[in-house]
């Protein structure tokens, strides 16, 4: 038998070299069949795409400076060339030190984890890179297993192939988790350190960069020492790679930091909150970052807020006043402060624009002002003695009476029986058109006790009704958006056209003022008094001293301000004459302080029909130009018209006849005094105009000029009803209107005050996600309560439509 050849050294090498070919073969068959049968899962290439960032909207002051951040992430889109380069640093540093070299897969730092995983006998180190993490979290799922991991690896092939180093890295840090509800550096930088993430220090980026590992265990907030330590590992990281040196390093963990352990819960957020509110009226549905210019001013702000919270820590347990609100507008209508409650944090609630309350006698200057307009004057006599009109019997509290007083000083002192005697005499209709004419949207009774405060107003509506006392007699729509502007700069929408228009005659206008300004010198607001600045004001209680309002104005603005509880239960004798009005003056010292003063018009007995004041003069308005706001991107819906909810100009309204018997309820006078309601027989049988009191001859006025403009009626029919009908907001004709200010047309989400219950409770719980502005909510130093815990649906995960992995970018991508 013959023997087999001998097998030499080459013919061994040449065999294994052989196999080793075949076994590759297989191999990449293997490999190339997985891929392949993962791959197929996947959408075609040509619908893949990069979803959109949810949008954020960016809320800044009059002056450019941020008010909030409102959307799911919290935070706005910071270029990589403009945010801190330690952030960029520190992460690639602790993440992907081979970021700018390697195609999307780092073979070497798989076998790095690979073998220090072995070592340590369990999962130490990831090897994924920036690129698969981003993969990871735009498409898939996060769930763990090989055919997700497979496709995570063809995506990552698909970014690199299709943007750019620095485009993905900026992707990346734009969308990343963070902890805290934070999705990006930015959110996370206002989240944890309260600013930008074009500020935070090399110590606070290093920071940032730990959080990757695990965002709720190293969140500063929650375990600051530990997080420190992990910002030691990451500087050390940074030194290696060598985008730092070891002195930097140690100058960075001496360095002091500041910690924000607590959401932002400034009263800038009810700003914030009401932007967000009524944004959609005026852009539609959101696709991209935007920037919202409003009114505000930051230092008023901030002025209106300690004013508020300090009267209320220094008199709120003593007076049983829990909540309050203020609203400064100027005399074109913008808000440039508003606070609505004591503290954001325990309440959203926002009692400036949602809450409608009785205003007691604030109220009572739409009486006077119809008066005036009717043809009395601020020296006219009306007796000040009990009466009864129909079964209703108001009464001053002291059961004192003054006889004969001059209209003015009625007002000054806030007597109720002269003014239900003015709203008699009048008219309650005609004292409903007049207050409508100067701004207030909710529905009215239209009965004598309108005079006295009882139709409910929110603190927004019935401050901006007073601003046309202090502007010259022109109508404004208060308002707090001014432009809207996206990412790249383009205008979306800005305010334009003319306003209301006059809505004051010049000499009523000048009467009135006369008399308001008498409040602060002799009447219940003296304490409240400005010294060398020209004001007006009116104070207000409610019955059982429930509301303290104090409303008030100079020539530069107009500041209204409510106190009470939200379940609508009595104070400790809280008036608006005096805890009120001492959060407006705190507040207008402080604002005032450093200005000139401004003159308000016909306070100082001259009437000038002709004048406009300085803040006031006219805009230019080209024909045709719209009265109200219009937006500037093609396809951007228009804001709605002023006054929604108001019937048109010639549509008649009913009027029902007074009823036999009037509601025991009424309004305070602004001393804080309850009324008493006992029936007086001493009723005239008709709402007849009375005979005017003589003056005696050295008090008579001097004969009323000529007015300069006659409002025109509006249409009405005569309806008889059982019982009183609520007279709804009509436009009032104007004759005449001059050029005015931008005024936009007001949101349908606040011209009616969203009415709510007698009593408002603060929301109890967090608040039901699901809209921007109301679950996710981002403030100016970061995400602000409540905030839903995890990430928001649909951003960085993604449900399969077919089944498995089958469809998973699917719904990504419409199919």
């Amino acid at each position: 038998m013959p023997r087999p050849p001998r097998t030499t050294f080459m013919g061994v090498v040449r065999r294994l070299f052989y196999w080793a070919i075949v076994l590759g073969i297989w191999a990449a068959i293997g490999v190339g069949g997985i891929i392949v049968y993962y791959g197929a899962h996947l959408p075609p290439t040509s619908e893949w795409a990069v979803p959109k960032r949810p949008p954020n909207v960016k809320i800044v002051g009059i002056d450019g400076a941020l008010i909030g951040n409102r959307g799911d992430t919290g935070g706005e889109v910071v270029k990589l060339k403009e945010m801190s380069k330690y952030i960029p640093e520190a992460v690639m540093a602790i993440e992907d030190r081979r970021f700018y070299s390697h195609w999307g897969v780092d073979p070497i730092g798989l076998v790095r984890a690979f073998t220090v995983n072995l070592g340590s006998k369990g999962l130490v180190q990831g090897g994924s890179t920036l690129t698969q993490q981003l993969a990871k979290n735009l498409f898939l799922t996060p769930e763990r297993h090989f055919g997700r991991k497979v496709q995570e690896l063809i995506l990552s092939f698909w970014l690199e192939k299709t943007y750019t180093k620095d485009q993905i890295l900026e992707m990346y840090l734009n969308r990343v988790y963070m902890g805290a509800g934070a999705y990006g550096v930015d959110a996370a930088a206002r989240r944890y350190f309260g600013k930008s993430a074009k500020d935070v220090s090399l110590m606070e980026a290093a920071m940032l960069g730990g959080l990757l590992k695990a965002p709720s265990r190293y969140a500063p907030t929650r375990n600051p020492d530990l997080a420190k330590q992990r910002a030691s590992v990451v500087l050390q990281a940074m030194v290696d790679s060598g985008y730092i040196s070891a002195e930097e390093r140690k100058a960075a963990l001496d360095a002091p930091n500041t910690i924000m352990t607590h959401p932002n819960a400034g009263a800038e957020n009810y700003v914030a909150d009401w932007v967000m509110d009524i944004l959609p009226s005026y852009v539609g549905a959101l696709d991209k970052d935007i920037t919202v210019e409003t009114t505000v001013d930051g230092s008023l702000q901030i002025l209106a807020e300690a004013a508020l919270q300090t009267a209320l820590l220094q008199y709120g347990d003593k007076k049983d006043v829990s909540q309050g609100a203020l609203v400064a507008i100027d005399p074109t209508g913008g808000v440039k402060a508003l606070i609505g409650g004591i503290d954001y944090s325990k309440s959203q609630f926002n009692r400036a624009v949602q809450a409608k309350r009785q205003p007691g006698s604030t109220f009572k200057v739409f009486t006077y002002l119809t008066a005036m307009e009717q043809g009395l004057t601020p020296d006219t006599i009306r007796p000040d003695e009990p009466f009864s009109y129909k079964g209703w019997s108001p009464k001053n509290f002291e059961k004192e009476y003054k006889g004969p007083i001059a209209l003015k000083d009625a007002l000054a002192q806030s007597i109720n029986t002269v003014a239900a005697r003015l709203a008699v005499e009048v008219g309650p209709k005609k004292v409903a058109d007049t207050a409508m004419r100067m701004g207030i949207t909710s529905a009215m009774m239209p009965t004598p006790s309108i005079a006295l405060g009882t139709s409910e107003v929110t603190p927004l509506e019935i401050t901006g009704a007073y601003v046309p006392f202090s502007n010259g007699g022109y109508g404004v729509v208060p308002h707090v958006i001014e432009r809207i502007r996206s990412a790249d700069g383009k205008v979306l929408y800005e305010r334009k056209g003319s306003g209301p228009g006059r809505v004051l005659d010049p000499v009523p206008l000048a009467e009135m003022n006369v008399m308001l300004q008498e409040t602060l010198i002799s009447g219940t607001g003296k304490k409240a008094a400005l010294p060398g600045w020209p004001s007006g004001a009116k104070s207000g209680t409610s019955q059982d001293f429930r509301d303290a309002w104090f409303i008030g104005y100079t020539g530069l603005l107009t500041t209204g301000v409510w106190l009470g509880n939200d379940d609508g239960t009595p104070t400790k004798r809280a008036t608006g004459g005096s805890l009120a009005s001492i959060v407006w003056h705190r507040f207008m010292t402080d604002a005032l302080r450093g200005k000139h003063p401004v003159p308000i018009p016909g306070a100082d007995g001259r009437v000038d029909p002709n004048a406009v004041p300085a803040a006031l003069q006219p805009v230019p308005v080209q024909p045709g130009q719209p009265d109200a706001a219009t937006p500037m991107a093609s396809g951007q819906p228009t804001a709605p018209s002023p006054a929604p909810n108001q019937p048109a100009s010639n549509q008649p309204v009913a009027l029902a006849p007074l009823p036999a018997q009037q509601p025991a309820s009424s309004a305070q006078p602004d001393a804080g005094r309850p009324i008493s309601l006992a029936p007086v027989p001493v009723a005239p049988s008709a709402p007849t105009r009375p005979a005017q009191q003589p003056t005696p001859a050295a008090a008579q006025p001097a004969p009323r000029p000529a007015q300069t403009v006659q409002p025109a009626p509006v249409a009405r029919t005569q309806q008889q009803a059982v019982q009183p009908q609520p007279v709804q907001p009509q436009p009032y004709p104007v004759q005449q209107p001059r050029p005015y200010p931008a005024q936009a047309a007001v949101p349908p989400q606040y011209a009616t005050g969203r009415a709510v219950p007698q009593a408002y409770p603060a929301p109890a719980g967090p608040i039901p996600p699901g809209t921007i502005g109301e679950a996710a909510r981002g403030g100016a130093n970061g995400p602000v309560p409540p905030r839903p815990v995890g990430p928001p649906a649909g951003y960085s995960t993604m449900q399969p439509s077919r089944g498995g992995l089958d469809g998973v970018l699917d719904s990504l991508f419409g199919r």
